[in-house]
């Protein structure tokens, strides 16, 4: 296996590792001559990342055989991205051979300076393989990275976890003066039931689909979910750097 990156390529990989890092570990690696996926999950297997890049991508892709698969730390990774982009001028990746146990990682600067990496593969890999089929999901919204970070933006920056309410738009013009204005979605802090959180702050926001969301689509009853605001903020990073929005499949906690 070996690949070369260079320009915004190597700083859509650069985001993508960042990315993976704040949700996992340790970086799987699957690599066959049609795609290369970069997979993440977290210590509690709470949640998952996939990023898949297609060799257009990159100035050179090669793989040997129908499928490599290979695990490193991602801590490893980000010390090899740790020289600013800006100042290489490409990335390469080698695997010499199917067995080897260490992938090489060599960066060549503007400079004329190269530095090279070799990373030591894990000798278990715990590659995860997650299949999803969106048409299973009858709710889902659309919403601009910098619009949902706006709205994240009106919690504390220690909560951990977020829960969101989807509740069916009323098309009635009288829930307008309600409570809520008829605001379909609410976001809220995450209350753990079985600690003690009353001296803690508490917030809650109703959401107005039409002005915040480029799309949103839920029929029948309200639905919740609750989930880690820590992997939420990676992916509204990732999303954010590569300019295109988020879209959320839910059907129930």
């Amino acid at each position: 296996m070996e690949f070369t990156l260079s320009g915004n390529a190597l700083k859509t990989l650069a985001r993508s590792i960042t990315c993976l890092s704040r949700v996992g570990n340790d970086l799987a690696i699957q690599a066959s001559p049609s795609q290369i996926s970069f997979h993440a999950l977290n210590s509690s297997r709470s949640a998952y990342q996939l990023i898949t890049f297609k060799p257009d991508l990159f100035d050179v892709f090669t793989v040997s055989g129908a499928q490599v698969q290979r695990s490193v730390l991602l801590k490893a990774v980000c010390s090899v991205l740790r020289t600013p982009i800006t100042n290489i001028d490409y990335l390469s990746v080698q695997l010499p051979d199917i067995n080897a146990s260490k992938i090489q990682w060599a960066l060549q600067c503007f400079s004329g300076i190269k530095k090279t990496y070799w990373i030591t593969c894990n000798v278990d890999p715990d590659i995860q393989q997650l299949s999803l089929d969106r048409r299973r999901y009858p709710s889902n919204f659309v919403v601009r990275p910098r619009d949902l970070n706006r709205l994240l933006a009106n919690f504390q920056s220690s909560l951990q976890e977020i829960t969101m309410i989807a509740t069916e738009r009323s098309s009635d013009p009288s829930d307008a003066a309600s409570e809520f204005g008829g605001k379909a979605v609410e976001f809220r802090s995450y209350i753990d039931p079985t600690k003690e959180n009353d001296s803690l702050l508490h917030t809650q926001l109703w959401i107005d689909t039409v002005e915040e969301f480029v799309q949103y689509t839920h029929n029948g009853n309200p639905v919740d979910m609750t989930f880690a605001v820590k992997e939420l903020k990676a992916f509204l990073a990732f999303c954010w750097g590569c300019e295109v929005d988020i879209h959320l499949y839910f059907e129930k906690a």
